[in-house]
């Protein structure tokens, strides 16, 4: 199942795309991906969501009040790196693409009024490369860890990691404790790799 978050300050939009993202297959090639959605109106709302669930595809609008599609997918690429990342929108400025591309890596542009068949294909060639780069990074882990350049326990912590980020993380108190639930007006120190 491929978790989805989906980001356009219109309902009527939010609306129309979880509609035919329910009924059309996304395809690509001999891989067929079940979408699980989840549609926010609200930039600040998804983000925090994007901070505390793993999604495995972002698309969202360029312009919204709260802040701007590339600004949004900025922060979500700092709290989940290997998710991908898609705009859509009807706003066809060249600097806004660019700084896209640049800033947050998008892997596409799609405008809107979107065909239906480009964005499904869109959505599926996105998930498979990210698969696909995934399992790269797999396996180049284990041969890592074959030749010794990477002991078993960093693969185990790096594995950790990427289901539940920040869970290699402790945060001690100067007596030497751990700290289970930081005091949010305290300034405990950094989380140390464990």
């Amino acid at each position: 199942m491929s978790q989805i978050l989906i980001l356009d300050d219109e309902p009527a939009i939010l609306q129309s795309l979880r509609r035919m993202l329910r009924v059309a297959p996304c395809v690509y090639g001999s891989q067929h991906f079940d979408l699980q959605i989840e549609t926010f109106v609200s930039a600040r709302a998804a983000l925090e969501r994007a901070r505390h669930e793993p999604f495995d595809l972002f698309l969202t609008d360029y312009r919204m009040p709260e802040m701007d599609g590339v600004s949004f997918l900025k922060a979500v690429k700092e709290a989940q790196p290997d998710a991908c990342r898609l705009i859509l929108s009807g706003y066809a400025d060249l600097n806004a693409l660019t700084r896209a591309v640049n800033e947050v890596g998008i892997d596409r542009f799609i405008g809107k009024p979107w065909n239906d068949y480009e964005l499904v294909s869109a959505i599926a060639q996105a998930l498979a490369h990210r698969e696909l780069l995934l399992e790269n990074r797999r396996l180049a882990d284990l041969m890592r860890v074959d030749i010794g350049d990477l002991s078993p326990a960093d693969l185990e912590a790096r594995r950790l990691e990427a289901i539940e980020p920040g869970i290699t993380r402790v945060s001690w108190a100067a007596d030497g404790s751990v700290i289970l639930e930081p005091d949010p007006e305290s300034e405990a120190p950094a989380g140390r790799v464990i």
